[in-house]
């Protein structure tokens, strides 16, 4: 399964495990083919892309989700600072 195939897929929090962990996985394999490879870039491009989030829905012909809690995924980057 591709990584956009795998995007797609997640529906649980088990799902959104897999693919973090497949996408850690094709950094790892690809590194080269990532324009956001260290992580500075990668948070500076995430922050950019959730501010921009509207525009890809609306050009990929997809309606905007229902997002859960904004403060979840602050949650989950914080706690990752010191998870091990």
């Amino acid at each position: 399964m591709t990584l956009a195939e795998r995007t797609r897929a997640v529906q649980s929090r088990e799902d959104l495990v897999a693919f973090i962990e497949a996408l850690k996985a094709d950094l790892e394999a690809n590194r080269g083919d990532w324009a956001n490879a260290d992580l500075a870039s990668y948070l500076e491009a995430m922050a950019a892309w959730i501010r921009d989030m509207n525009g890809y829905y609306q050009n990929t012909g997809q309606n905007l989700p229902e997002l859960p809690p904004w403060k979840i995924l602050a949650d989950i980057l914080m706690g990752a600072r010191m998870y091990e």
